[in-house]
C-alpha cells in the first residue's frame, strides 16, 4: 500500500542550518537539506535521482553537535520533483532500518534547531 502525504505522522521542519547530505561510498554530494522528520528527509539537488533506489547517506551535522559530526543512514527515494526554482529537483527520502540512536539525534536537531510555529 503506498503512502500518501496525509499519512505523514510527522510535520516537516525545517532547520535552522544549511546541512549538505553526501553518498556515503562515493562522497558525491547528493543534496542540501530542506526538511527533516523522524522518518525521512527532502533534498534539493540540481539533478533528478532513481525513485525506489536506496541510498546508504552521510549528513554533515552542526559542529559538535550531539558529540558526532554527522549521521549516517539509509534511505530510499520515494518522489522527485521539479523545484520551484526550475534548475532543481526537490527529492523526498524515506529512512529504511535507522538506528534508535540516529532517530533521537534527528528528533533532538529538529527540537533544538528547528523553525516551530
Amino acid at each position: 500500500m503506498k503512502k500518501s502525504l496525509k499519512d505523514r505522522k510527522f510535520k516537516r521542519r525545517h532547520l535552522i542550518f544549511y546541512l549538505r547530505v553526501f553518498d556515503a561510498a562515493s562522497g558525491d554530494l547528493v543534496g542540501s537539506l530542506v526538511d527533516i522528520t523522524p522518518e525521512g528527509v527532502m533534498l534539493v539537488n540540481d539533478k533528478p535521482l532513481p525513485l525506489d533506489t536506496h541510498y546508504h547517506l552521510r549528513m554533515v551535522l552542526p559542529a559538535d553537535v550531539f558529540g558526532k559530526h554527522e549521521l549516517s543512514f539509509e534511505a530510499k527515494t520515494m518522489w522527485c520533483r521539479n523545484d520551484i526554482n526550475p534548475d532543481f529537483f526537490d527529492i523526498g527520502f524515506e529512512f529504511v532500518n535507522i538506528e534508535h540512536g540516529d532517530a533521537m539525534t534527528i528528533v533532538d536537531l529538529v527540537d533544538q534547531y528547528g523553525f516551530h510555529d
